[in-house]
Order: C-alpha cells, then structure tokens, then sequence
C-alpha cells in the first residue's frame, strides 16, 4: 500500500542533513526526501510555506496537563504582588462559580511581595463566601486552603506540613490536593488536560512528558491524560513516580518509574533538601528518599526494563540519589546502568562532582531554564533562600551541557508558562553567564532530547527515514539568524516571539493557525 504524501515547499529548513533545503517530503509518518525546491518529486498534496522557518517540533519534557488546563482556564495568580491582590482575585473569580464548587488558583509568588504573609484560612473563606479554596503557590509544592477545604481533609491537623493559617506543605499539601482536584469530574478534567494539550500544540509542541504519581496526581488522571495521546493531540509520554512502584507504573502504561518520585521539595516552600540551611527560614528542607531506597528503586527498573527516575532539587537530595546509582551500579555494572536512561529532575544544586557522577552513569538531566530566568540571579527567590552565592551556583544547566551530561527541556506547566522559546532563550542567557548554553545546543534540548529521554530515537531531526515530527514558524531572518534577537529579552520573556502556524506528529497535522 502506498503511503500519502506531502510536500513542504518554499520554506526554510532547520536541517544538518540539508542545511540549504527549501523543500521536504513526507510520505506517512516519515521524512522521504529534503532537497531544493525545483528539484522536488511529485505529492499527492503540496503546502507553500511562504518563506516559513520549518523546524524539529518541541518536546515539553515535564508537564502536569491536568494543572496546566485548570491554570489556563481558571484563576491566573502569577501577577498579584500581595495578599490583598490575591484576596481581591479570589473573591471576583469565586462569583463565577457555583456554591460548592472548588475554586482552583494557582501561581502566587510570595517572594515578589513586600510583606510575604499570604491571607489565613479564614479570610480565603470569607472572600470566597463558603466556596471551598485551593490555590497552589508557584512551585506547587505548597498551597493556600480554605477553612472549608481544611475541614474535608479529616486529621489533615495531625499531617506533616500542616499550618493552621492554611499555608500547606508536603504531606499536607498533598492531602488538600487530593480533595480539591478530585471535586473535578470526569470530564472536567478530560476538558482541563485536553486544554492543556492543545496548547501545547498552538506552541510547537508535538510531544510532552506528563510527571505523575503519589500526591502529584492520581491514577485515573494519569490514565485520562495518556487516553489522549496522539488523538489530534501531542504525544504524552507518561511517568509515574512511586518508590517500590516498577510494575505498577508499567501496568499504568508509563514509559517510566520516574517524574515525580520526591526526593525532597522546593526552594519555593523551603523543602528542597540541602546541605547548608536556608538563610531566610530554619532548617534544611524535607529528605524523603535515602540512598539506599533510590537504589533499590533503580535495580527494580532495571529489572522491569522502565526508566527510573527522581525529582531532585536540593543538594543534599541530588547527592543521595546519585549514591543511590553508584549502589545500582555497584550490583549490575555501569554499562547496565547507563543503558536505561534513568533521569533526575530539576537537577538545582548540583556542584562539579555531582555533575561528573551523572555523566558517569548516563542520567538523563530534564530541567527547567525559566526557573533560573525567574528566580534566579542577585536579587530573587533563590537570592533569599540561599544567598546570592549558592543562587548564583544553581541550574548549572550549561556546565552540565558542557561536561556531556544528555540534556532535555521542559516547563513543568503551569509552574513556568508552557513557552519553549522561552525555555532557549533562558538557557542561551542565564543569571549567571558561566553557564551560558549556544541557542543551537537549546534548542536541541529542547527538541531532540526530549524525545532521546524518552527512548526515542529516530524523531527531533529533519533528515531523510526520521519522523516526520516538526513545526512550520513565521519568524524573521531564520532559526540561527532570528534567535540572536531573542536574547534581548528580560526575566524570560520573548519579544520578538515566532508564531506557529502548523506542528505536526508523524506526518499529521495536530495545529494549523
């Protein structure tokens, strides 16, 4: 049976394999030829680009679909600069709600505020007038509750990370977060992850790596958000992230055992786990993996042939995981090891020695560049809970670059805005120009190594026999010529923004504009 064809023509390809392309093939799901457009074989179809920039599609390789649909389509907090703003926002989207529904927030930075106290439980209640409240702080790793939701969650008092004022943490969080996101329907939720999917699509986006688990999500979100891969939609590759969870995870359908499988918390909330206290409140974070568990969980991988993987953020968390693969190492060799791919995410303090350790075992580094974008450098977030030098020391994504550690980029929608370019352009630029990255080497993490992290190989390139996986761009002067302008931005913003006006999955188009 012959495959349908299409032929791209009168465009601009990003392209090693034929740098001075002007047209392309597809015949099914694949590539079939790259070459100048006046020597181009027949189509059954033909799209004129019009002088459009063809690429390799994005890969968004940490999202949270569910969170991100309800963010987009719900109450945006990210701008509010204090606990009035935020009162006065609850209060204005609770009227749009019916009595008894849950009205879901999300993106306070209290760090951004002159006075950091957020409203208490009781004040939320008030503004809401009795409508239950849940409003998850920028790093989702805490959040502001309602009396009345504190109320549904029996003996959350007794629960780790619980504040009367209603600012929860960790276990806690976790607790209230299942009450609020499981008053979502069925559908409600298929609508908020389709929401999601779609516009990762309108981005570029061909493919996403949805970070699930235990406090994350639930089982039935996960198997909703995997329903929907590929139908008209991105390709979600799924993880969920469970100690002792190997086979379940492969029973879920999850390509991994990883995403969000908690080695600690956030800096946001102070629960990321490091080696020297914070400097703007007590203690050292939350530790919840030790390192002989993240090897058990390894070899249990290993053994199911699943990816594993952990979220690690703070120095001491990171450290404990990689102890925990030099012991997997220890009992299966490096080579075994290194063959699965295993990944960390976030990857924040990780010092030299750490990073040779990765590149030692073959982990798989998926981080975040607008978390520096937005938090780091002199003056921020991190400034305040680390000290400007340990600030200036974190996401050291372009040395890990450097030393060959396999890179792959992502949002962690809605914590940063779902925006790959944005993501290029933050690395190419950080806080700290040490760790400058090319745009050229970004952008590849943000392409290619989303799909390589993922155990695919064949797809994030333009060349002849690879997927034919791609986005069409109006933007000025090409790829290399049109991103130098980029780098103008400020706090990881792009200004001078490509539009998208096609991504498509193996052959099909999932967005046209």
């Amino acid at each position: 049976m012959t495959s349908h064809t299409v032929l791209y023509t009168h465009g601009r390809f990003y392209s090693a394999a034929e740098p001075r392309a002007t047209a392309m093939l597809v015949r099914g799901d694949r590539i079939g030829w790259l070459g100048a457009a006046e020597d181009a074989p027949a189509a059954d179809a033909v799209v004129d680009l019009e002088g459009a920039l063809v690429a390799p599609a994005f890969v968004d390789a940490h999202l949270h679909a569910t969170d991100t649909g309800l963010a987009a389509d719900g109450l945006d907090l990210s701008g509010v600069r204090s606990a009035g703003e935020l009162v006065e926002a609850v209060a204005a989207f609770a009227v749009t709600r019916a009595a008894g529904a849950v009205v879901h927030g999300h993106g306070w930075d209290e760090s951004t505020w002159v006075e950091q106290t957020p409203p208490d439980a009781e004040v939320l209640e008030r503004a809401a007038r009795g409508r239950r409240v849940y409003l998850s702080q920028a790093s989702v790793h805490s959040a502001l509750a309602s009396r009345s939701l504190l109320a549904a969650c029996p003996g959350i008092e007794g629960v780790a990370g619980y504040d009367g004022s209603g600012w929860v943490r960790e276990q806690a969080h976790h607790a209230v977060r299942a009450v609020a996101l499981g008053s979502l329907t069925a559908q409600q939720r298929t609508q908020a992850q389709r929401s999601a999917l779609r516009l990762a699509a309108s981005r570029g986006v061909a493919a996403v790596h949805e970070c699930a688990g235990p406090g994350t999500s639930s089982e039935a979100d996960f198997a909703s958000v995997l329903a929907l891969s590929g139908d008209g939609l991105p390709r979600v590759f799924g993880y969920w992230g469970e100690l002792g969870g190997a086979q379940r995870a492969k029973d879920l359908g999850a390509v991994g055992a990883a995403g969000d499988l908690y080695a600690d918390g956030a800096l946001g909330s102070r629960t990321a786990s490091v080696r020297s206290a914070y400097v703007d409140g007590p203690g050292c974070g939350e530790a919840f993996v030790s390192a002989e568990e993240a090897g058990a969980h390894l070899l249990e991988c290993i053994e199911l042939g699943v990816q594993g993987g952990f979220h690690a953020i703070g120095d001491a968390a990171i450290e404990a995981v990689l102890e925990g693969f030099a012991i997997a190492a220890r009992a299966v060799g490096v080579d075994r090891l290194r063959a699965g791919r295993h990944r960390i995410e976030h990857v924040e303090l990780a010092d030299k020695a750490m990073i040779a350790r990765m590149v030692e075992f073959g982990v798989v580094a998926s981080v975040q560049p607008v978390f520096d974008a937005l938090w780091g450098g002199h003056d921020r977030m991190y400034a305040q809970r680390l000290g400007v030098e340990r600030a200036l020391a974190s996401n050291p994504i372009g040395a890990m670059y450097a030393t060959g550690v396999p890179l792959a980029f992502g949002s962690d929608s809605p914590v940063t805005p779902l925006d790959p370019w944005a993501a290029v352009v933050a690395a190419a630029a950080p806080r700290n120009p040490v760790f400058r990255m090319s745009v050229r080497a970004a952008f590849g993490a943000s392409t290619r190594g989303g799909w390589r992290a993922a155990g695919v190989d064949d797809a994030g390139v333009l060349a002849p026999g690879a997927q034919a996986t791609f986005a069409v761009w109006d933007t000025p002067g090409g790829l290399e010529g049109g991103l130098p302008a980029l780098l103008a931005g400020v706090d990881g913003e792009v200004p001078a923004r490509p539009v998208c006006r096609r991504t498509v999955l193996s052959g099909v188009p999932i967005y046209e504009e």
